[in-house]
């Protein structure tokens, strides 16, 4: 039978190696914008500040997830990293990468 946390750390995983591919288009998408046309490369740029952005907030949740795969690693996963109380299921459940539990978080 599988534990909540090793449940956790399947989708956690999964996610990390969905978010890399993910990253991995946007990096080839900004590579390959180069048009010639004015117009176009005006788009392209609008377009790329939106890619860079994905891109961040992509590497942002990664380095969460790492973070979180450590804690499940050391046996602190659940705990929170601020008071040490332990974070609600429900939360977990909604955020399985969260250092905080609903206290410290806000």
């Amino acid at each position: 039978m599988t534990t909540p946390t090793e449940a956790r750390k399947t989708a956690l995983e999964t996610r990390l190696a969905e978010l890399d591919v993910r990253l991995h288009d946007i990096q080839d998408e900004l590579v390959s914008h180069n048009s010639a046309d004015w117009e176009e490369l005006a788009t392209e740029r609008e377009e790329d500040e939106v890619l860079e952005g994905q891109g961040v907030q992509g590497q942002a949740e990664m380095a969460a997830i790492r973070a979180a795969l450590a804690r499940i690693e050391a046996g602190e996963y659940g705990n929170c990293v601020k008071c040490g109380d332990a974070i609600s299921e429900e939360r977990l459940d909604l955020l399985p990468h969260t250092p905080f539990c609903k206290a410290c978080a806000t």
